[in-house]
């Protein structure tokens, strides 16, 4: 179900009330070097724009005056407005999802120091670093073959949905599980402590090894 309808008696989805809320037009009137505007305007827009006024440390005039200037004389101060808003969450919207992006997660293991791994929920490791490369090296070395290590395995004393079960009733907080690693014959047994990758999806574990 989503949170922008409920479903009524006769099975048609109706706005719920935060939605009903933010199409509820508001008068306000807005200050700026002594000029008043008064603006009718969604609730919603006000609240965006609120948000955008103490993001930048300015007052809501000083940021309605920028939009009007920005629009110039002609145009619709309320359209205007409506337009800068959809423009500041878009903006939001795309610096979101390069921070949440598979690319920022791989970048995070590259800058850690500790041996460290992104881990698919099939178990597939989609990504390491060098410190992990370098223990995997150290571990179960196999000359100068580095094909060996493609078939490398990964077993997780938990199993990987378990572990993402309890990371979302924990609220994210490391969980603690042993590992083990082979290539052939060779097995090397470790610890680590994961978290979810902050990804929208798919579902990705950050895995830090403890004591490998």
């Amino acid at each position: 179900m989503s949170d922008s309808a409920v479903p009524s008696s006769s099975g048609q989805q109706l706005p719920s009330q935060p939605l009903l809320r933010d199409q509820e037009p508001e008068f306000r009137v807005v200050e700026r070097n002594g000029q008043r505007r008064g603006i009718r305007l969604e609730r919603g827009f006000w609240d965006m724009l609120k948000r955008m006024a103490a993001r930048n440390q300015e007052t809501l005039g000083a940021l309605v005056d920028q939009i009007a200037v920005a629009a110039g004389p002609e145009a619709n101060l309320t359209s205007a407005i409506r337009v800068a808003c959809l423009h500041d969450a878009n903006a939001e919207t795309a610096m979101l999802r390069r921070l949440t992006s598979v690319e920022m997660i791989k970048a995070i293991l590259f800058a850690c120091p500790a041996p460290a791994f992104a881990l698919e929920s099939t178990r597939k490791i989609l990504a390491f670093n060098q410190p992990f490369q370098n223990l995997v090296r150290r571990q179960l070395p196999v000359g100068q073959d580095d094909d060996a290590r493609k078939d490398m395995k990964l077993a997780l004393d938990l199993n990987v949905a378990d572990i993402l079960e309890r990371l979302r009733q924990n609220g994210n907080l490391p969980v603690g599980t042993g590992f083990v690693i082979g290539i052939g014959e060779r097995r090397h047994r470790g610890q680590i402590n994961a978290v979810r990758a902050p990804v929208p999806a798919p579902d990705l574990l950050l895995a830090f090894v403890v004591n490998g």
